[in-house]
């Protein structure tokens, strides 16, 4: 009867640790995930010039980062009468990384007048990306990719 006992003892401790470790998996892998590096959803035109303008196109950069002079020059020829360009390099333009939470570059943004991000891409991009996704969020339905630089849902 004893070592019944012990085996029952046994048996019950290891369903318990079964069951914990079981839990603590689902716990893990149910918690949200956290965006490694956010892309902000809203700016404030009053940060960046020419205000009037009916877009903005704004590069997060770093000095300290190979791939920000390329997508430099990719972004500057998308400055119009109705596109404002606007290269916001760090450490010079700190404020306005710390202010937009901008944890990683190169990030293009594409704002609206109301600086409600309509578009964006982290990491390098092609040109001709970047001016399919301003030519989309500028007329809906131009682009052959309307999808370009959106998130899902």
């Amino acid at each position: 009867m004893a070592l019944d006992a012990g085996i029952a003892a046994a048996l019950l401790l290891g369903a318990l640790g079964a069951a914990a470790l079981l839990r603590r998996r689902r716990r893990t892998t149910a918690m949200p995930v956290r965006d490694a590096s956010p892309v902000p959803r809203q700016l404030d035109r009053a940060d960046f010039p020419r205000t009037g303008a009916p877009w903005i196109v704004v590069l997060f950069s770093s000095s300290a980062c190979a791939s920000c002079p390329p997508m430099a020059e990719k972004v500057a020829v998308l400055e119009s009468p109705d596109v404002a360009v606007v290269d916001v390099s760090f450490p010079e333009a700190r404020d306005l990384h710390e202010r937009y939470a901008i944890e990683a570059v190169p990030l293009v943004v594409v704002a609206d007048r109301d600086g409600v991000v309509r578009a964006s891409f982290l990491g390098p991009t092609s040109a001709t990306d970047l001016w399919a996704a301003v030519a989309e969020v500028r007329a809906p339905g131009s682009s052959p990719e309307p999808g370009l630089g959106t998130s899902p849902g």
